[in-house]
């Protein structure tokens, strides 16, 4: 009896050391095939716990179109994947989510006509594929995403500047998660979704826009499409918890840029612009006693454009400082530092007549010196450096220069140095420098010459080309030296002035009072 109850401890032991052994080998064999060689559990020859194919894995609350089943999955999703999301982000509570939300948005798309189960579709920016994905589970199956890193088979190496497709590709094209919001290059991105969606196709975009300012601005990047519709909705996690989903429609062949522009100089100033003008702080009605006080003061009450409205979904930032003298006039100790520029590099252009002031601007980068005076037309000017009486001179004892025609200043006498110098045509420069899809700011300091050069802007419709000026008018002021008199400087009164700045605030442009 106890030589059969150790034969059958030694039997079990055996059994046991080769069960073991067993394990140890498929436990081995498992940890090669993920770990080393970096496969997910699909291989045709190991995979341990795998799914069947007819498994379906339910999401729920999103309709019998977008249930989510492993079967598609095992198609679409698994394999390939790249980065940490491996085989199981496709069934963790975020991406299911995400399916979800991006299944209930285009299935809203596809009822309003936008989207068809035919239509071959972009996700623009698809960081993880839920989008991707979505489109295939109502039915869209020749879809994919682009995105720098890419998770194949759902996304496939690419970005919205620079998209991997050819001319009118798609007929559908989705760019969530406030990508161009995101986008260092909003207007590349633009152009690229115009350039590869097909004429009459749709595109589908969520982005923040919180005034319609911002809005017109992002619907100037399509200026080849029409708007659809627009919708204030509600994100699926705190990374954009609102955003205003808006749907734009390609009307022809893509034109990079404008087009051609119109020949009629005339320009309205959109609505848009004009509700800005109606937040701006009041203008001095009551000519004031000290104006070198009360308008130095002003600048506390400006209410700059970047403080009332979202400017980011422009194509170029463009700072043009009209009568610039030094660079720590104007350029330097204001632009530079105070104006708020919502982290945007801006063009700077100084146009600046005075020679004295040339030499400094070479040595500064990033501006662009026009070495000439701004005037109504191309032509040879006398410049004119005079004083005024008892007036401090700073900058190497120059005075405010005053242009005028070469005919008009050999009729009269100065007392001044006269110098001449070239004038060229300031609006039809600005024409052909900047666009209406550019952020433009402008200074205006001419000693005089505004009552010239903003009527020639209202003349040719480049004014509607600003988007915000700061303009110093000249008058008669009353002197510091000699308590009674006002300036003989300058014909025009403080009631002139008024009416030149109510003149742009009454068609929309955002003008403020400058010293």
């Amino acid at each position: 009896m106890e030589h059969n109850t150790g034969k059958n401890s030694f039997l079990r032991n055996i059994l046991v050391r080769v069960l073991l052994f067993g394990v140890f080998i498929i436990v081995l064999r498992f940890a090669y095939v993920v770990t080393i060689t970096g496969e997910s559990c699909d291989r045709g020859d190991f995979c341990f716990f795998s799914l069947p194919e007819d498994l379906n894995l339910v999401i729920p609350s999103v309709g019998t179109g977008a249930a989510s089943a492993i079967g598609t999955a095992n198609k679409a999703v698994r394999s390939t994947s790249v980065g940490p999301s491996g085989a199981d982000i496709y069934t963790s509570k975020d991406w299911i989510k995400a399916v979800q939300f991006y299944s209930s948005i285009f299935q809203d798309l596809i009822t309003e006509g936008y989207l068809a189960p035919t239509s071959k579709s972009l996700c623009v920016e698809s960081a993880s594929g839920q989008d991707v994905f979505s489109l295939k589970e109502i039915g869209v199956e020749d879809s994919v995403g682009i995105f720098k890193k890419a998770s194949k088979p759902l996304v496939i190496k690419g970005e919205g500047h620079r998209i991997p497709f050819d001319n009118n590709t798609f007929d559908f094209i989705f760019c969530g998660g406030g990508a161009i919001n995101k986008s260092p290059r909003p207007v590349a991105v633009a152009a690229e979704i115009a350039r590869t969606l097909k004429p009459e196709g749709f595109v589908a975009v969520h982005v923040s826009v919180n005034d319609t300012y911002s809005l017109n601005s992002f619907l100037d990047l399509f200026h080849s499409f029409k708007l659809v519709k627009y919708y204030d909705m509600e994100g699926y996690d705190l990374s954009m918890a609102n955003f205003r989903e808006i749907v734009l429609k390609k009307e022809g062949d893509f034109v990079l840029g404008h087009g051609p522009k119109e020949g009629d100089n005339k320009c309205l100033v959109p609505a848009h612009k004009r509700d800005l003008v109606r937040k701006a702080e009041p203008l001095i009605s009551e000519e004031p006693l000290k104006p070198w006080i009360t308008l130095k003061r002003n600048i506390k009450n400006v209410k700059y454009l970047p403080s009332m409205a979202d400017i980011s979904f422009k194509s170029r930032y463009v700072y043009i400082d009209v009568g610039a003298r030094s660079y720590g006039s104007s350029v330097g100790s204001w632009f530079k530092k105070q104006y708020p520029k919502q982290n945007h590099t801006f063009v700077v252009y100084a146009i600046e007549a005075d020679k004295t002031f040339h030499e400094q601007y070479k040595l500064k980068k990033g501006i662009t010196l026009l070495p000439y005076a701004a005037w109504v037309r191309n032509e040879t000017l006398s410049f004119e450096i005079n004083r005024d009486p008892g007036k401090e001179l700073i900058e190497k004892g120059r005075g405010m220069g005053r242009i005028q025609p070469v005919k008009a200043s050999l009729r009269g006498s100065s007392d001044g140095e006269v110098d001449e110098i070239y004038g060229f045509d300031f609006a039809d420069w600005l024409k052909n420098t900047v666009e209406e899809r550019d952020f433009v700011v402008m200074k205006m300091d001419v000693e005089g010459t505004e009552f010239d050069l903003i009527p020639r802007l209202f003349e040719t419709g480049a004014i509607c080309l600003i988007d915000e000026i700061f303009l110093e008018c000249h008058y008669n002021r009353w002197q510091r030296c000699c308590p009674g008199q006002r300036s003989p400087k300058y014909e025009k009164t403080y009631g002139q002035c008024l009416d030149l700045f109510s003149s742009l605030r009454d068609i929309g442009v955002l003008v403020h009072q400058w010293w």
